[in-house]
C-alpha cells in the first residue's frame, strides 16, 4: 500500500497547477422513482412516482457541454491503495507480479509492431465479460486495508460497508469525461446499491457489440500493434531488457487499485498499469506509473489538430484519473513501424490543446463526471444487489435510466455478496479462500517491487 510523502505530493500539485481551483485535501427509505425507458427495455422495468417526503431526482441528466463550463471540481490526489495481476489464463493474483519496467527506446526505434502477429499473439476472448470480478476479489483479499482507511469516518457502518461511495474501473469513469465531446459511441452504465457503496458496472451496447463482431483483419492486426509496441519497451525486472520475440498475450494484465474523491464522492477504482518507471528513486505509486500509447505519425496540421482534438482527449482522461504523470507515443507509419516516440505530461496535455479552436476543456469533463454520479446518487435508492439501475446514453441525447429487478444485468457475483455481507465466514486462508475467490487466487502479496506499492 503506498504512502504520502513530500516529494509525492509536491509532484501531484506541479501536476494540478493549471487547474487554480482544484483542493487537497444504511440504506436509504425513499422509494423509487419514476423511470426512463431505453432503447431496450427490460419487461421487468416499470413506472413509479416518488414517495410521500422523498427528495425528488431528476429522470434524465443533460450532457451538453455548456451546462458543465464552471470551476474545476475538488479532485483529491490519487492514492494508491493495493494491486493485482491477471496471469496468461486471466488467474487473480494479489501482488505485483505482472508490473513491467519501462525502457526508453533509441531514437529513431524503428520498431516493427507487425512482427509475431498472428504467430505469436494470444488475444483475451473479448466476448467474456468479466464485469467487477478482479476488483470484487481485490475486495476481498483486502477488506482491512479498505476499513483502516476509512476508520475515521463518520457515515454509519454495515457489515459490508467499504467507506466509499462508488467502486467501478477507471475506464468506465473515462467514458464519462469524455461523454461531453463524443460524438458517435453510446454506453449503458449498470449499477447496483449495497451497503451504502454503489457498484458501476459496464454493459455492452447492441452497437459495440456487432462493431466488435464485425471487425476487419487490418483493425485486428492494429489492435496488435499497441500490444507489441508495450513488447519493444517494457522488460521483466527493474534492470531487465525487453524481450521482443516473445508472444503478446493480453490476457496477462497489471493493474493498481487507487482511492479518491471527486467532489463530494468518494471514489475506489482499479485500472490496468502499462509498466513503471525503473529508476529506484522514483516516486511512490501511483507517480512512478507510464501509459504507453501509438499512434499514426503526424504529417500535416489538420493531422495535429485531429489529434489534439480526439486523441489526447482520451489519453488525458485515462491518465488524469488515477494520477499517472507520464505517456509515452510511438508514432507509427501506415506499415506499423515506429519512427518516433516523445513523451507527454499529463498535466501539461490542457496547454497543448488551448490554441485549438473549440476543443475540449477539462474543466467540463471532469464536472460532467461529478454531476452524472450526484444524478446516479439521486437515482438509486434500493439497497439490493438484485436490483440494478441501467444508465444509458447516446451522442446528442441525455442520460435516462431504467430499472431492472433479478434479470440479466444482474452483475454482483453471490460469492462476492455472501462474502462482504458476512465476513466472519470467509475468514481464514486456504482452499476455501482460494475456491470462493476463483481459480488462482492467491492472497501472499508479493516482494517484487516493495518500493512500487
Amino acid at each position: 500500500m503506498s504512502r504520502h510523502n513530500n516529494r509525492q505530493l509536491s509532484s501531484y500539485q506541479n501536476y494540478h497547477g493549471q487547474h487554480s481551483s482544484l483542493k487537497r485535501d444504511g440504506e436509504d427509505s425513499c422509494g423509487e422513482f419514476a423511470q426512463r425507458k431505453l432503447s431496450r427495455p427490460s419487461q421487468d422495468v416499470t413506472a413509479s412516482i416518488p414517495a410521500a417526503g422523498s427528495i425528488p431526482s431528476l429522470q434524465t441528466l443533460s450532457a451538453r457541454r455548456q451546462m458543465y463550463e464552471r470551476d474545476f471540481p475538488l479532485y483529491k490526489q490519487p492514492v494508491e491503495v493495493g494491486c493485482f495481476s491477471l496471469d496468461s489464463e486471466r488467474r487473480f493474483y494479489n501482488d505485483d507480479r505482472q508490473l513491467r519496467y519501462y525502457v526508453e527506446p533509441e531514437r529513431g526505434p524503428n520498431f516493427k509492431l507487425s512482427d509475431g502477429y498472428p504467430d505469436r499473439y494470444v488475444k483475451r476472448d473479448d466476448g467474456v465479460k468479466e464485469r467487477l470480478d478482479h476488483i470484487l476479489k481485490w475486495i476481498l483479499a483486502n477488506r482491512s486495508k479498505l476499513e483502516m482507511s476509512h476508520a475515521a469516518a463518520t457515515r454509519p457502518s454495515t457489515a459490508c460497508d467499504l467507506g466509499v461511495d462508488f467502486v467501478t474501473w477507471r475506464g468506465h469513469l473515462t467514458k464519462l469525461l469524455t461523454t461531453p465531446y463524443e460524438t458517435r459511441e453510446g454506453w449503458m452504465l449498470a449499477v447496483t446499491r449495497l451497503g451504502g457503496t454503489l457498484y458501476v458496472s459496464e454493459v455492452e451496447t447492441e452497437a459495440a457489440r456487432r462493431d466488435r463482431e464485425a471487425s476487419s483483419a487490418r483493425h485486428q492486426e492494429m489492435m496488435y500493434w499497441g500490444y507489441k509496441f508495450e513488447q519493444y519497451t517494457c522488460a521483466a525486472e527493474p534492470r531487465g531488457r525487453p524481450d521482443a520475440g516473445g508472444v503478446v498475450n493480453t490476457n496477462e494484465a497489471f493493474c493498481t487499485v487507487v482511492r479518491t474523491r471527486l467532489a463530494a464522492h468518494s471514489l475506489l477504482f482499479s485500472g490496468e498499469v502499462d509498466c513503471r518507471d525503473r529508476d529506484p528513486e522514483a516516486p511512490l505509486a501511483p507517480a512512478c506509473y507510464l501509459e504507453l500509447k501509438t499512434s499514426a505519425e503526424i504529417c500535416t496540421p489538420k493531422q495535429r489538430s485531429n489529434f489534439h482534438r480526439f486523441k489526447l482527449l482520451k489519453w488525458w482522461a485515462q491518465s488524469f484519473l488515477p494520477g499517472v504523470p507520464r505517456i509515452v507515443a510511438g508514432f507509427r507509419d501506415d506499415d506499423g513501424v515506429v519512427v518516433s516516440v516523445e513523451t507527454f505530461q499529463t498535466s501539461k496535455i490542457s496547454q497543448l490543446i488551448k490554441n485549438e479552436h473549440n476543443c475540449w476543456k477539462p474543466t467540463v469533463c471532469m464536472n460532467f463526471c461529478s454531476d452524472f454520479l450526484s444524478f446516479v446518487k439521486s437515482v438509486v435508492r434500493e439497497d439490493n444487489p438484485r436490483v440494478v439501475y441501467l444508465f444509458s446514453w447516446e451522442p446528442h441525447r441525455d442520460v435516462s435510466y431504467s430499472v431492472h429487478r433479478d434479470t440479466q444485468y444482474c452483475f454482483l457475483p453471490d460469492w462476492y455478496v455472501s462474502r462482504i455481507t458476512h465476513p466472519q465466514s470467509g475468514e481464514g486462508a486456504g482452499p476455501h479462500r482460494s475456491q470462493t475467490l476463483g481459480r488462482g487466487y492467491n492472497s501472499h502479496e508479493s516482494t517484487k517491487n516493495p518500493q512500487g506499492h
